[in-house]
């Protein structure tokens, strides 16, 4: 329910909310450059195989290898925003993402460049659930779905849309070129975070935060994790995951070497999808907080929401691994890739309304770890499927059948199990019970 305007708090977090959204741009930014950092492997994939003599099994690992301690990195990071504020945290993260980024400019061998993915890993683990983490500080609950999906596009902008640019700096100059200015822009947005970024309000014990109904107090972690919307998150968390995963390591040499695709083409694909998700992704986000602002339940207005794209990715994803013709394959690719982050926008804002407000850093970073365990999987399954096929040609296409199929069966789970209106009432008499 909306609060009136004439109250004297509704005025106070309205103003605050306004306050809230350069921030919200500054980590567009910062995830956009998270996921250009993540892409930037898979765009040059063909002249790093070329140059190092690698197969496909041998870079799906070093694709696998980004997630060695991406989990780790997400579970620490989740915990230590719980106690130091956001700013210094997220600052750390983008000046050590330069720190990894910058070597690579010189040449390397296949050993260092699994050194630097290891490495950024674990980095940028944490990146996307501290940045929702402090973007919450400057919204209500009812209110989050839309800066919630303006973060995740950022990231969608930085594997898809700058693909175009990044395909032509790795054509004129180097995929180690690529690398190095990447490097460069992540130590740029530490710069201007440091200068102009401030911690929101709605934090632990603020005014702010209990007039806008933010949960206090403590609940174990193992019943909050055993919650069933955690657990419904978690699972189709998980397989959108792996679509993601997929489609930043193998999608580009897929369009290419299974479907017939020029790489330049192949990079205004992943374009395509993104420029997609720019217009899906807020118009549901508006939805889903409209809807609850009307008193439609979380469980409708997020969770079925959220489950429902998922399930149709999952079908379309099996659609493409039998499409023959150019126009079938461009519109499967672009509704499946599309549709699949839906859960990555709603997720955290479900996990978000069962997790007591000082625990909410850790939970969202304990999700964030689990889910992407999907990430040093989905790549070197690829690889190997594509290598079983004998090529990409066959086994890409198995591999999205499989993916396909994962993807269906997690979104049928999320909708059985997701409700958080009920898990919350559980969780509080648990906590009322306790005392």
């Amino acid at each position: 329910m909306e609060v009136p305007p004439t109250q004297p708090g509704a005025r106070d977090t309205d103003k605050h909310r306004i306050g809230g959204w350069p921030v919200v741009g500054m980590l567009f930014l910062f995830m956009l450059i998270n996921f250009a950092d993540r892409a930037v492997l898979g765009l040059a994939a063909t002249p790093i195989m070329q140059e190092l003599g690698l197969s496909h099994t041998q870079f799906g690992l070093i694709g696998a290898s980004f997630f060695t301690f991406f989990s780790i990195g997400a579970l620490i990071g989740g915990f230590v925003v719980n106690h130091v504020a956001t700013k210094w945290v997220l600052a750390g993260l983008a000046l050590f993402w330069t720190l990894c980024q910058l070597p690579i400019l010189l040449p390397v061998a296949a050993a260092g460049l699994v050194a630097n993915r290891v490495a950024l890993g674990f980095g940028e683990g944490p990146a996307y659930p501290i940045a929702v983490h402090a973007a919450y500080k400057w919204f209500p609950s009812e209110r989050r779905a839309l800066p919630t999906s303006l973060i995740a596009i950022g990231a969608l902008a930085g594997n898809g849309i700058i693909a175009p640019m990044v395909v032509s700096i790795i054509a004129v100059w180097s995929w180690h070129t690529a690398f190095g200015l990447l490097g460069a822009a992540s130590l740029v947005w530490c710069a201007a975070w440091l200068i102009f970024a401030q911690e929101g309000p709605l934090d632990a014990g603020s005014r702010l935060a209990r007039f806008s109904g933010e949960q206090e107090g403590h609940v174990s972690y193992r019943r909050l994790l055993s919650c069933r919307t955690v657990i419904g998150v978690l699972i189709v968390g998980f397989s959108a995951y792996w679509l993601l995963t997929l489609a930043i390591v193998w999608l580009p040499t897929l369009l290419t070497q299974s479907f017939g695709y020029t790489a330049v083409q192949a990079g205004w694909i992943m374009m395509l999808i993104s420029l997609c998700q720019i217009i899906i992704l807020p118009t549901v986000s508006t939805v889903s907080d409209h809807l609850k602002r009307r008193g439609v339940s979380s469980r409708v207005a997020c969770g079925v929401v959220a489950c429902i794209g998922t399930l149709a990715a999952g079908v379309i994803v099996i659609l493409l691994s039998q499409s023959v013709g150019s126009a079938a394959i461009l519109l499967c690719t672009i509704a499946a890739f599309s549709l699949a982050n839906l859960i990555s926008v709603l997720g955290p804002v479900l996990i978000a309304e069962v997790t007591p407000i000082r625990q909410r850093g850790a939970a969202l970073g304990i999700v964030n770890a689990v889910t992407t365990l999907a990430g040093p999987i989905a790549p070197v399954a690829t690889g190997l499927m594509i290598d079983i096929g004998a090529g990409a040609g066959g086994g890409g296409r198995t591999a999205l059948l499989m993916s396909g199929l994962l993807v269906v069966l997690s979104a049928l789970a999320g909708l059985v199990l997701i409700d958080p209106d009920n898990d919350r009432i559980r969780l509080s008499l648990k906590q009322q019970a306790s005392f």
